[in-house]
């Protein structure tokens, strides 16, 4: 459900971590931009890290600590195996976990994967007042977080409630 509220673009940086992607093999990144564009956000800042965590927890502090970075959408390093290490380099810097994300992430995804969800480590939490999000790498993963729940949560027309009408209550 949508209101009358007029539209409220956001700052929305975008990392993939990946020992293996650049920005022309970088699809995930790729459609995380496309979504958040199309639906009339600027994109901030692109990066593209390979897994390690203590590079990965520098860049996302230090968009945390830049005011006009509202929103960071990290691809990439939320599954299981060793180098998966995406929650444990970002959990830490969360002021509040939003616990909910994860969990329609695996729902949604539920319905398009089955049960190979549960190797999703999707997770969401907020940091200096801004939003941070860490999906898988695959690029339908993306789509699926994109399209099917961020989307509405960073639209302020949404309702019954989004994140972006929370936001100044953030700080």
């Amino acid at each position: 459900m949508t209101s009358t509220v007029d539209f409220q673009a956001l700052s929305i940086a975008v990392l993939t971590v990946s020992d293996t992607r650049n920005e022309v093999t970088d699809t995930s990144g790729k459609a995380l931009i496309d979504g958040l564009t199309t639906a009339g956000h600027q994109l901030a800042a692109r990066q593209i890290l390979p897994d390690d965590k203590y590079r990965i927890r520098a860049q996302v502090a230090t968009w945390i600590a830049d005011d006009a970075i509202q929103v960071i959408l990290i691809t990439g390093g939320t599954g299981l195996t060793t180098r998966d290490i995406t929650p444990e380099a970002v959990a830490p810097l969360f002021d509040k976990a939003i616990d909910g994300f994860g969990e329609v992430f695996r729902a949604v995804s539920l319905q398009e994967i089955g049960t190979s969800t549960i190797q999703s480590r999707a997770i969401g939490g907020i940091s200096n007042a801004t939003l941070i999000f860490c999906l898988p790498g695959s690029t339908g993963a993306c789509r699926t977080a994109w399209d099917q729940i961020l989307r509405f949560q960073l639209d302020i027309r949404n309702r019954p409630c989004n994140f972006v009408e929370i936001m100044p209550r953030l700080r």
